[in-house]
C-alpha cells in the first residue's frame, strides 16, 4: 500500500501563528464533488489507482489536511456515497440537475450545516479527480484568505510543464494580473501559443477555497456566456465582476482526465513514495 510522506508543514514566521490561530478560531469544510458522469470518463471517480478507488486516494489525502475541520464527498450517486461510508468517510447525496461543481458544494453545505447544527467559515473544494493532491495544499490556498479578509475565493496555479499541456483542453490555463487576480480561465492556448520565458503559462489546480457566504452567493449568480463556453466555474464569478485570488503551489500534481491518466498517476505515486 503506498501511503502518503508524513511530513511536517512548512509554516514560517507569523503565518504559523495566524494559521494555528484559523484553526482555532474558523470551522474550515472541505468537500470534494464527485460524479460518474464525466463525459470524457464515465465512472472516473471509482476507476482503480493502486487498487484503490480514485475517490478514496482524494477523500484520504484531504482529510489528512490538520486545518480541515471535516471532510465529505458530495455526490448524486449513490455507488460513490456508499464506497466513502464503507472506508468510514462522510458523503452527502446532492441533486443530479447540477452543472458547476460549485453548485454541487452549496448544496452539500447546507445539508451537512443541517445535520450537524452549526455553520462553517471557510468552504474548500477539492476536485474529485485530484489523487495527487497533498494536504498541504489546502494550506497554501487558505493563505491568501489569511492575510486579507477581502478575499473570497482563492484558486491554486500550477506551472503548465510542456507544449502537449498546454495544448491540452482538458488543462485549464490560467492568466492573472500583477495582484494576483485571475484575469481570465481558458480550455484554449493562452496568453498566446509562443511559449514565452518566465514561466508565463499556467493552470488552475482545483483546491479551491470559498468564504462560506460567498459559495452561497455564487449558487444566486446567474450563469453566464463564458462559463458556459468555457465550462469553468470561476468565469461566473469575473463575468459578474469579482475577483478570484490565484496563489501558486510548491507541489507536482496531476489531475485525471481521461483512462490514460491512471497509468501516469500511478507511476508518480509510486515514485513519490520510494
Amino acid at each position: 500500500m503506498h501511503r502518503l510522506p508524513r511530513d511536517e508543514f512548512p509554516y514560517v514566521g507569523g503565518l504559523q501563528k495566524k494559521l494555528k490561530l484559523l484553526k482555532l478560531s474558523q470551522k474550515i469544510l472541505a468537500l470534494i464533488p464527485a460524479r460518474m458522469g464525466s463525459s470524457r470518463f464515465p465512472g472516473k471517480p471509482m476507476a482503480q489507482i493502486l487498487g484503490k478507488p480514485m475517490i478514496g486516494h482524494v477523500y484520504e489525502r484531504v482529510a489528512r489536511c490538520p486545518l480541515v475541520t471535516e471532510t465529505a464527498v458530495a455526490t448524486c450517486d449513490r455507488a460513490i456515497h456508499d464506497y466513502i461510508l464503507s472506508i468510514r468517510g462522510k458523503a452527502v447525496m446532492t441533486s443530479d440537475a447540477h452543472e458547476r461543481a460549485s453548485d454541487r458544494c452549496a448544496e452539500a453545505l447546507l445539508k451537512i450545516e443541517k445535520q450537524e447544527g452549526h455553520k462553517f467559515d471557510i468552504v474548500v473544494m477539492v476536485q474529485g479527480d485530484e489523487p495527487m493532491v497533498h494536504p498541504d495544499m489546502i494550506r497554501e490556498a487558505l493563505e491568501p484568505m489569511i492575510a486579507d479578509p477581502t478575499v473570497l475565493v482563492v484558486n491554486l496555479l500550477g506551472k503548465i510543464r510542456n507544449d502537449e499541456e498546454f495544448e491540452d483542453r482538458n488543462c485549464i490555463k490560467v492568466v492573472c494580473d500583477l495582484q494576483g487576480n485571475a484575469l481570465y480561465f481558458s480550455r484554449e492556448p493562452i496568453p498566446t501559443r509562443h511559449r514565452q520565458e518566465g514561466g508565463a503559462h499556467s493552470k488552475q489546480i482545483c483546491i479551491i477555497p470559498f468564504r462560506r457566504d460567498f459559495l452561497l452567493e455564487y449558487t444566486r449568480l446567474k450563469p453566464t456566456p463564458l462559463e458556459v463556453a468555457e465550462s469553468v466555474d470561476m468565469m461566473r464569478i469575473l463575468e459578474h465582476g469579482l475577483k478570484v485570488r490565484m496563489v501558486r503551489t510548491k507541489h507536482e500534481t496531476q489531475s485525471v482526465d481521461i483512462p490514460a491518466d491512471l497509468k501516469k498517476i500511478e507511476k508518480r505515486i509510486i515514485k513519490n513514495t520510494n
